[in-house]
């Protein structure tokens, strides 16, 4: 029985209802906001069931065809998460029910891959159906950036543009974006991630770009969060014993798109027990949570867990829109959302990097369980959960979302040795490398895109 697509609706409120076909293909919305789901579908029982009984691709397919319903074919959709999701999705068992998920064995040894691989594919069917050409705007802290040109590389329908912040990537990350060529533009900024950020956003509403078929991969585009629900139901049911157990996720906390994919998740049907936001020293959200006062930070402070280097995390005004509230662009929220029931949902924690690096060194000294900074700073997240709740018999997921081979001149410094290279980390190692660089500057980048 067909039923009547999921719509779409702006953050900002000023811009009209759309399709998903429609959202992942803007990216942004006109009004500058971001695009929600008027409703997000729940799984029946029998859905939820049967997951514990299939594996990653089938999983995919399951929880993407409830959101998409009838806006793709299922034959189609089934191909794209096969083709898409060839890759373990290893579940490290450290002590009790507390497990690390690594979301580091896809193309660039990243999370980022698992959205990337789905995304990409779904917007080349869609850009060749319609008969245009994208040009796809992303702002990258890290590993979003790599993740999108490899999934992007060579499609015939798109071309890539990727800005990130010049010296707060890694050089391995920085080789994965800019070894590529063919379609993939990269561009270095004399700033921090969320000026990249701000600069994209300024394209997207530029009216005189219009006829430029602008579109985004970063997570403020809806297509990246809605394959990343997929993990956290996958991993759960891995591991619980039941359809009714509940389960706690340490999710390391950027731009908050890992953690909105989980919320979705949770809204259709997860039995989550609590989100533990984990940040590194940019702590806007915890600190909301424990004030009640919401103040971006600016610039940035930059930390060892580079992709989590965010003063303003872009996804929190899709949170607060999903607890009743407003949040405009600039961080301002214009109608104050449920903080109560944010309270009970989310635990917030922010990490130094002085206790990263310790979480590094504990971690492998207690249980010869490597981490890279940015799973450091989850799995400290919930360390400290659960010294505060009393709760290490539950069922706990931390989330490590890089490989730790992309950290090596950290770890080396850490723990006296290096992490393993995956073959997709070696292989870009002697590539040549083609990027330009260019100041904190709109205008450059409105020719570079012209230009392009």
């Amino acid at each position: 029985m067909k039923r009547s697509p999921i719509k779409y609706y702006s953050t900002n409120l000023r811009a009209r209802e759309i399709s998903f076909r429609e959202a992942l293909l803007k990216g942004l919305a006109p009004d500058g906001g971001l695009y929600v789901p008027f409703s997000i579908p729940s799984l029946s029982k029998e859905e939820i069931e049967s997951i514990f009984f299939s594996d990653y691709q089938e999983t995919a397919f399951i929880i993407l065809k409830k959101i998409l319903g009838d806006e793709l074919e299922e034959s189609i959709l089934m191909n794209i998460c096969r083709d898409a999701y060839s890759f373990r999705i290893p579940l490290e068992r450290i002590f009790n029910r507390n497990y690390v998920l690594r979301l580091d064995q896809g193309p660039t040894a990243s999370f980022k891959d698992f959205a990337a691989q789905v995304m990409s594919r779904l917007m080349n069917y869609y850009a060749s159906l319609d008969k245009i050409h994208l040009t796809v705007l992303t702002a990258t802290s890290g590993d979003t950036g790599s993740a999108i040109a490899s999934a992007f590389q060579g499609l015939e329908n798109i071309d890539v543009i990727i800005l990130f912040p010049f010296g707060e990537v890694t050089e391995i990350q920085r080789k994965q974006m800019t070894t590529l060529g063919k379609n993939i533009r990269v561009i270095a900024v004399d700033g921090k991630f969320d000026d990249c950020q701000r600069l994209v956003k300024q394209a997207f509403n530029d009216a005189s770009l219009s006829g430029q078929q602008l579109s985004s991969a970063n997570s403020i585009n809806i297509g990246r969060l809605l394959p990343q629900s997929v993990y956290y139901f996958y991993s759960w049911s891995r591991l619980a014993t039941n359809p009714d157990e509940k389960i706690i996720f340490s999710v390391p906390s950027g731009n908050y798109g890992n953690l909105m994919g989980g919320i979705i998740a949770r809204e259709m049907g997860l039995p989550v027990e609590k989100f533990i936001i984990s940040t590194n020293s940019n702590d806007e959200v915890p600190r909301y949570l424990a004030t009640g006062v919401y103040s971006t930070i600016n610039p940035s402070v930059n930390c060892i867990s580079s992709a989590m280097n965010v003063g303003h995390p872009s996804n929190f005004a899709r949170i607060i829109a999903l607890y009743g509230g407003i949040m405009d662009e600039n961080g301002i929220i214009i109608k104050e959302p449920d903080l109560e029931r944010l309270r009970r949902d989310f635990y917030g924690v922010s990490v130094s990097d002085e206790d990263t690096r310790e979480t590094i060194l504990e971690s492998y000294r207690r249980y010869r369980l490597l981490l890279e900074p940015h799973g450091a700073v989850a799995w400290r997240g919930l360390e400290i959960y659960q010294d505060v709740f009393k709760t290490a018999d539950l069922l706990a997921i931390s989330l490590e979302t890089a490989h730790p081979a992309k950290f090596n001149d950290e770890l080396s410094r850490i723990l006296g040795f290096s992490a393993e290279m995956p073959d997709s980390l070696m292989d870009v190692i002697d590539k040549t490398e083609d990027f330009i660089k260019i100041e904190n500057n709109y205008p450059k980048l409105k020719d570079i895109i012209l230009k392009r």
